[in-house]
């Protein structure tokens, strides 16, 4: 009698491997608003690897001609400011008024916390889950001039994809607020209420560069004391010559919390816009950033291939012990650095070391 044949046991279907994409499937990914494809232009655009470099220029130069129309906006701010909760409030607003909102972190610090501001995107949950918002963190293990470089790409991108209002974060200090504020056509910087020890924080350097200064957390009890901090902000940028001669830097009070001021705030973001362009300052302001962004670049590429060069790498430690020691001075050692990398120094250089 034939044995019963067992049961057939369940197969689990086999996993589809990814295929590999060209720059033409993600171009028309990208301009078809592919979510998906989206995401996978913008790791090709922040990948280290030399042949997907290539690639995503590539890309970019496709791209580029389909880019340039949205509002840019970085958005700096003291600690503990609110910042996740003013720019999900803020995308939130303008998602329901129709617009495409991105935003991106330029957090160079990550790479030393391994943390990033956008993490998980747990802090802007609500932000995420809309269908018309995408929110893109800053890839870890960065320098600046990198993290810098992958958020002007997928600035890009995310333009030619159809978002119209790109919100730039930054939550690093000093040159990431200017590398920010390089890049976008408004630079705002949240404060707090309570400006008599706020104020005597103020970097001079962030007023210098601001295009306006929201006082967030004007809800409740802090609603006089906001009122007073704006009165303290506007007398600190009145004795500071504006950066555009278009444009007096405003100062506003809003509560992300309640999201109230938002809308009165995003007007002044409107507002100059219009008058940048009709100045044709707006046009001009860009072209600058993107002879500046190349000279970074240069610049950055230059500094990454001196310090892997390896007649420098054996250099460095004789150099600097000989600077440490006193018998070399900094521009003697700067000389040899340049000698071991192929360089040749200029006469200027070398008359000043001797």
């Amino acid at each position: 009698m034939p044995h019963p044949k067992p049961p057939a046991r369940a197969v689990a279907p086999a996993r589809a491997r990814s295929r590999t994409l060209s720059v033409d499937d993600l171009v028309d990914g990208v301009l078809a608003q592919n979510r998906a494809l989206l995401g996978r232009a913008i790791t090709l655009v922040e990948s280290v690897n030399p042949q997907h470099q290539a690639l995503a220029q590539d890309l970019l130069l496709r791209l580029l001609p389909h880019s340039g129309k949205a509002h840019r906006v970085g958005i700096t701010g003291v600690p503990g400011v609110g910042k996740s909760t003013f720019i999900e409030a803020l995308g939130c607003m303008l998602t329901g008024q129709d617009r495409k909102v991105a935003v991106l972190a330029v957090d160079p610090s990550s790479s030393r916390t391994g943390g990033s501001i956008l993490g998980d995107k747990t802090r802007m949950a609500e932000l995420a889950a809309d269908l018309n918002a995408f929110i893109r963190p800053s890839p870890s293990s960065c320098t600046l001039g990198g993290v810098t470089r992958v958020t002007r790409e997928t600035m890009v991108v995310v333009e030619a994809a159809g978002f119209d209002v790109v919100l730039v974060e930054t939550v690093g200090a000093g040159q990431s607020e200017t590398a920010v504020s390089d890049m976008v056509d408004f630079f705002l910087v949240l404060m707090l209420p309570g400006a008599g020890d706020e104020l005597q924080g103020i970097k001079k350097g962030v007023l210098e560069i601001a295009d306006m200064i929201a006082v967030n957390k004007a809800d409740g009890d802090n609603e006089i004391r906001a009122k007073r901090a704006a009165r303290e902000y506007e007398g600190a940028l009145h004795i500071m010559a504006p950066a555009s001669p278009n444009w007096t830097p405003p100062v506003v009070t809003c509560s992300a919390m309640r999201g109230t001021g938002l809308d009165r705030l995003w007007a002044k973001v409107l507002e100059h816009r219009e008058r940048l362009t009709l100045s044709g300052e707006l046009q001009e302001r860009r072209r600058s950033q993107q002879i500046h962004w190349m000279w970074s670049m240069v610049e950055d590429r230059l500094m990454r291939a001196l310090r892997r060069d390896p007649a420098v790498v054996d250099a460095m430690d004789r150099v600097e012990r000989g600077i440490v020691q006193g018998k070399l001075t900094p521009t003697l050692g700067a000389q040899d650095i340049l000698e071991a990398f192929g360089l040749t120094v200029p006469a200027a250089l070398a008359e000043v070391g001797d």
